[in-house]
């Protein structure tokens, strides 16, 4: 006989990994122990030779749904002959430090055959098990027990009890365990007046209503979703208006994955990832208009919406009452977080006509994680449900905890503990005192989960920032990182790159560097130095030109034509100004009065669109380059002229060509290749303006045609949401 001692680091607690070890032990007549200990778990296990290979093999290959091993050690020692293999208490508490949280999980397949099975789970709507369900969004500290969440207030019914200590049931230690008998109760309310009904009755009522054209609030796993139907014009334009969200796109939540067959045109990777247990909203293709009934008013001019499946067992039990998809948005005001109680449903959204809420407290909002899938690979575009909070391994230790702070934009912030960076869900743009007080209680929710006291501080450069203005408030060692350097960091860190790369950092606009004065956004950088950029052109009206590009196409004519020359080119981003207004930007043109100039190629974009006469003011960040990337022509192959002088890249454009978008974007593809040769070095490309799919998808065909190796980030935010964790292995590599 041979006993071995396994020592395992990962995902293994609280998601059934020691029912399954002693299952597969049982099954193998091993004897033993399981136990969860400081760092993971420990097994003691002891057979014969063939049997303990067969569980080392099972150990990896039949893993539960939510279980994920990261470090596997084995040791033999000494049998001693024990009989029977069991699940014991571990010999000291669990560490904070360590403990692994686990992202909330859509329902899976066998509690969906509870739901309609007839027994204690039929019919409610918060059934879940050990492989589904809540768990960063109602977790209060570590380690992962009960009474540390808000399931604590619910007292398990002896059925419960019995499933939740059997270690053969799929809900062992479940710690959100509970049924119609002890569970949470659902409540349904119109402007305010709870109605007495059935829970079939509350679900017949909301479909009822959204029939009729009413727009509800529903919670679901990490906050509440502003729905409606999504083939009612009249409803999504009241929403619209309530919202004042004119033209950006409504995701929409279907019944199932042939629902979204019938409205998109759907790929196998983009079905993976719609039915897994991560159940994100996906960008897919619209199905041609002539064979699609939802609303044009969902994503206006753009040809891809965001489909999700639903997730939850509420959304399951809706859907038997609903034929069409739903609108499902965050219930929330602009730049605000996310809506987790319906008391402030009623106070911040007073339009809705109902609210659907259950008594589980939401304890950590979390929004939906929002994918596309890019030339076969996944690009995340928000991280969030299902994926977040997200660790990253790393191949060696810090011998420092540090807290990075992310982006002013998209945030996210990002935890260094050990061997482990820790990024959080997406919080969202810090432009609220809401949304900065929900990147405060981020911060110390995670200091509580980890025992967390950070020696360092890393922030963005740029001094306006919210995230560094409080870091300035700390009483720590703090560094700066630059943004667009964040940004190529960040695509290492995913992928565990160390050394020279040519980085392509290409967003919006970031604080460059301080004596160019100059906001940068179109930046490649050799390692860590900045080697070509774009030519700077000026941003008339500062903050305003991002969001009328008519105002940076306007710069851009200024670079080659007079006043008067200007007014008699018949050019709309010129017509949709009067002749005063652009006597007045010019005189900002001329004596630089702000007009802060900008490398940004995400402003580029902007200036085409309003060339092309695509958009000339937009209502959200982005729209002008979404509206580029649908205007894409793949039977034009020309591309305009550009030379590098001194590293500044400078592009000949002719502003009247009626094919200008198309010719740009080639434009960029020729930049980018043209420098991977002459550098010949491996590509990374980060940042916002990657999100076009168009352009990264010419360029991979192209870095593939030419056997270029190249990096861009797929399970960590492309966009601002991934900057902390670029700011984080920054420092990490550089020290």
């Amino acid at each position: 006989m041979i006993r071995e001692v396994y020592c395992i680091q990962g995902i293994v607690q609280g998601v059934g990994f020691r029912p399954f070890v002693y299952k597969i032990a049982h099954e193998l007549n091993l004897s033993g122990f399981v136990k969860n200990s400081i760092s993971g778990v420990t097994i003691e296990v002891e057979g014969n030779k063939k049997s303990l290979q067969l569980f080392e093999e099972y150990l990896h290959s039949q893993l539960p749904p939510l279980a994920h091993i990261d470090t596997l050690s084995k040791t033999q020692i000494l049998p001693t002959d024990s009989q029977g293999f069991e699940i014991i208490q571990s010999d000291h508490p669990i560490s904070a430090k360590s403990a692994r949280i686990s992202p909330d999980i859509a329902t899976c397949k066998e509690c969906l055959q509870d739901l309609k099975n007839g027994g204690k789970y039929h019919n409610y709507f918060a059934l879940n098990c050990t492989n589904c369900g809540p768990r960063y969004s109602i977790i209060q500290t570590v380690p992962y027990d009960r009474k540390h969440t808000s399931m604590s207030k619910f007292e398990m019914c002896s059925s419960c009890q019995e499933e939740y200590t059997n270690p053969r049931s799929r809900r062992y230690h479940a710690q959100p365990i509970a049924c119609n008998h002890c569970g949470a109760r659902l409540a349904l309310s119109i402007k305010g007046e709870h109605l007495d009904l059935s829970d079939e009755e509350k679900f017949q009522n909301v479909a009822r209503s959204i029939k009729d054209g009413q727009i509800g609030a529903i919670k679901g796993i990490g906050g509440f979703h502003l729905v409606c139907d999504a083939t009612n014009d009249e409803a999504i334009f009241k929403l619209r208006k309530y919202k004042n969200r004119p033209t950006k796109p409504f995701a929409i939540m279907c019944k199932d994955l042939q629902q979204v067959q019938s409205f998109g045109s759907t790929s196998k990777e983009e079905e993976i990832l719609l039915t897994s247990k991560e159940a994100p909203i996906v960008l897919i293709k619209k199905l041609p208009s002539s064979h699609n009934k939802l609303s044009g008013l969902l994503a206006p001019n753009i040809e891809s919406i965001g489909f999700m499946l639903a997730s939850t067992p509420l959304h399951h039990l809706l859907f038997e009452y609903l034929q069409d998809p739903i609108v499902a948005t965050s219930a929330n005001l602009g730049n605000e977080p996310i809506i987790t109680n319906e008391e402030s449903i009623y106070e911040k959204l007073p339009f809705v006509d109902f609210v659907l809420d259950f008594d589980r407290d939401i304890v950590n909002g979390v929004d939906d994680s929002v994918v596309q899938v890019i030339q076969g690979k996944k690009q995340t575009l928000r991280l969030a449900r299902g994926y977040a909070p997200k660790l990253i391994k790393l191949p060696f230790q810090s011998d420092k905890k540090i807290l990075a702070l992310g982006a002013n934009q998209k945030n996210s912030i990002a935890f260094v503990i050990d061997d482990n960076i820790i990024l959080s869900a997406h919080i969202g743009d810090l432009d609220s005192i809401e949304s900065f007080e929900y990147f405060q209680r981020t911060i110390q929710t995670f200091q509580g989960f980890y025992d967390f006291e950070a020696d360092l501080i890393i922030h963005d450069k740029h001094p306006s920032y919210m995230t560094s203005k409080w870091a300035k408030t700390q009483a720590k060692e703090r560094i700066e990182v630059q943004h667009h350097v964040a940004h190529i960091y960040a695509c290492m860190a995913e992928f565990g790159l160390r050394g020279q790369y040519l980085g392509f950092s290409f967003d919006g606009t970031g604080y460059g560097d301080e004596a160019l004065a100059t906001l940068w956004g179109g930046e490649i950088f050799l390692g860590d130095q900045r080697k070509y950029w774009f030519s700077p052109i000026k941003l008339l009206g500062g903050e305003k030109a991002i969001k009328e590009p008519r105002r940076v196409a306007l710069s851009m004519l200024f670079e080659q034509y007079t006043f008067e020359e200007m007014i008699q080119l018949n050019l709309e981003c010129i017509n949709s100004f009067s002749t005063e207004e652009i006597k007045l930007l010019h005189q900002s043109y001329t004596h630089d009065l702000n007009a802060p100039k900008s490398s940004s190629v995400g402003r580029l974009f902007d200036a085409m669109a309003s060339f092309a006469d695509l958009l000339q003011i937009q209502s959200y960040e982005g729209e002008a380059g979404l509206i580029c990337e649908q205007n894409y022509n793949p039977n034009i192959t020309q591309s305009f002229e550009y030379k590098i002088i001194d590293g500044a890249i400078d592009i000949a454009y002719d502003f009247f060509d009626k094919e200008i978008v198309s010719k740009f974007i080639n434009t960029l593809v020729k930049i980018v290749v043209d420098i991977a040769k002459i550098e010949k070095l491996e590509v990374i490309l980060s940042g916002g303006v990657f999100q076009n799919k168009t352009l990264l998808t010419l360029l991979i065909k192209k870095f593939e045609e030419e056997s270029i190796i190249y990096y861009f980030q797929q399970e960590t935010a492309i966009n601002d949401g991934g900057i902390a964790l670029g700011q984080a292995y920054y420092y990490l590599i550089i020290n």
